[in-house]
């Protein structure tokens, strides 16, 4: 297992990102809780992030509202359900803990989905800064509730050319 990583610099400040075996294994925003030691994160070697760097700067440029990059998730098969069910929420768009639950047939696993969502190690590319609590508020975002907000407000205002706003929560 060859693993490396690289760091970028984003609107969100420096973003490490690691690689496991050619696939995005990590980005990490901020001092986030679960973020691996450094160790962990093998040698500096930048060429893995070509495309990886591109499309994030496109994203924050707001050129962007899918990734197409090959992803290395390492979590339980219970966590790695929840982070594939994040790449289905649509750009720009949000969800509940519990309607995420309920997508991936588990309606009583609210918490569980809210556990395994903190633990997402690719932030941004698994957009689990999408997911909201019942209430609609912006609770539970690793690299912090400000960040989330922003990254929100970065997705409501691109899409389509609207004017940003308050996040919503999705209809499904």
């Amino acid at each position: 297992m060859t693993v490396v990583h690289t760091v970028i610099d984003s609107p969100e400040g420096p973003l490490p990102l690691m690689a496991r075996d050619g696939g995005l294994a990590g980005l990490y925003i901020g001092d986030e809780q679960y973020r691996p030691p450094r160790a962990a994160f093998g040698d500096r070697d930048d060429r893995p992030f070509v495309a990886a760097t591109r499309q994030l700067n496109e994203y924050f440029a707001g050129d962007r509202v899918e990734f197409d990059l090959p992803l290395a998730f390492s979590g339980t098969p219970f966590q790695e359900t929840v982070w594939r069910a994040l790449l289905q929420i649509p750009y720009g768009e949000t969800t509940t803990y519990r309607e995420l639950a309920e997508s991936i047939g588990r309606p009583t696993a609210s918490r569980a989905v809210g556990l395994a969502n903190g633990r997402n190690p690719i932030g941004i590319v698994v957009p689990c800064h999408r997911v909201l609590g019942s209430d609609g508020s912006l609770t539970g975002y690793a690299a912090g509730v400000e960040c989330k907000r922003r990254l929100l407000e970065l997705e409501r205002g691109r899409r389509k050319g609207s004017a940003p706003a308050e996040p919503t929560r999705s209809q499904g």
